[in-house]
């Protein structure tokens, strides 16, 4: 199976199905020298990590990430690191009503066309099971990243099903189960748990964020760094819509007003989102994603089967009413690896470039 790869030279691996034995991912490319534990790995899974809140799925899986290979007394090697997350409490019965028929809005009937049999077990290779080892990953990027040039990388949810949430403080987004950048969740609260009442799911939108990311990394064309950042952003599943700095809302913009002036004191705005001309301008990075309601809902929906007959499905088992309260940490971890990527990238070719241009983000 192609596709299971992201990155050049930090070029990431990700193996196992969701409910096999394990899922896991080998990491290559990892500059050698940088201290490295589970202990750096861990919080950032047990942010993604399920059962955590009656608002997610209720799969209760520790997600313990052990390190296999490529740290040797506690510091990397430079060899491949392999990661392993052994799958715990995996419950394949609830799928067999399913194995036979097509659910709407999953990968079920396109993966069946493709490879001609499928794993129906909590969605096999297709399942969001399949992030968590993104996020191990992006974990080994982020503190790279971290230590080398001051990048912090955040996420937070802005709009559940139909409700906004008004950003207040990045202060806000650890301290409720929705990462929402509000104090208040009461409503959130509210429309969640009707929503799990019902049976059915929601869309999210998320807001992500990287600072102290510098001037230059990506290339002109095809490697354009925003290029990269959807490609890696639309790996994730359930992502419909992917927005780099103001996004959609340019179209309603003038040429004299879009563009972000440039003073001797910095950058007249951000629409650009931190890239101009697939390279990073040395601002935050910005980016915005739309993520689809799950597709494994309690409601009866039409849909056929293997002989092509007409049936209703209904999906049982634990799943997330709202795919995208978990997504942040993947959000996070996605970005951070398109950016070591481009890191490394950038110091292969153009370490030592001398720009005369001044320097104003």
């Amino acid at each position: 199976m192609s596709g299971s790869t992201l990155g050049k030279l930090f070029a990431v691996t990700n193996f196992g199905e969701s409910h096999g034995p394990a899922i896991g991912c080998v990491v290559d490319g990892c500059p050698p020298g940088m201290e490295l534990s589970e202990a750096d790995i861990q919080p950032d899974l047990d942010r993604r990590r399920p059962g955590t809140n009656k608002y997610v799925t209720q799969r209760n899986e520790p997600d313990a990430v052990k390190i296999l290979s490529g740290v040797y007394e506690g510091r990397t090697t430079g060899a491949p690191i392999a990661l392993l997350i052994e799958n715990t409490d995996q419950r394949s019965k609830d799928y067999g009503d399913i194995a036979q028929t097509f659910r709407p809005g999953h990968a079920d009937y396109s993966y069946m066309h493709k490879y001609g049999l499928r794993d129906p077990r909590g969605g096999g290779r297709s399942s969001a099971r399949l992030t968590a080892p993104m996020v191990a990953a992006g974990a080994v990027a982020k503190k790279w990243l971290r230590q080398q040039f001051g990048t912090e990388i955040r996420a937070c949810v802005t709009q559940i099903g139909s409700v906004p949430i008004a950003f207040e403080s990045w202060e806000h987004v650890h301290n409720n189960p929705f990462f929402a950048p509000a104090a208040d969740v009461a409503a959130l609260e509210e429309y969640m748990g009707a929503l799990r009442k019902s049976g059915d799911s929601c869309g999210a939108k998320l807001f992500i964020e990287a600072t102290g990311v510098p001037v230059g990394w990506g290339e002109p064309l095809f490697d354009r760094l925003d290029a990269d950042i959807a490609h890696a952003m639309m790996g994730i599943n359930a992502v419909k819509g992917v927005e780099i700095g103001a996004g959609f809302a340019a179209v309603a913009d003038l040429g004299s007003t879009h563009g972000d002036s440039l003073t001797p004191h910095g950058f007249v705005g951000n629409k650009a989102g931190g890239i101009l001309g697939g390279i990073s301008s040395g601002q935050p990075i910005t980016v915005n994603l739309a993520i689809k309601p799950t597709s494994s809902i309690l409601v009866p929906r039409d849909t056929v089967d293997m002989q092509g007959q007409a049936q209703a499905v209904i999906t049982k088992g634990r799943h997330d009413p709202c795919v995208g309260l978990r997504a942040a940490p993947i959000a996070e971890a996605m970005l951070a690896l398109v950016l070591i990527d481009h890191a490394l990238r950038h110091r292969a070719q153009c370490g030592g470039v001398q720009s005369p241009a001044p320097r104003i983000a």
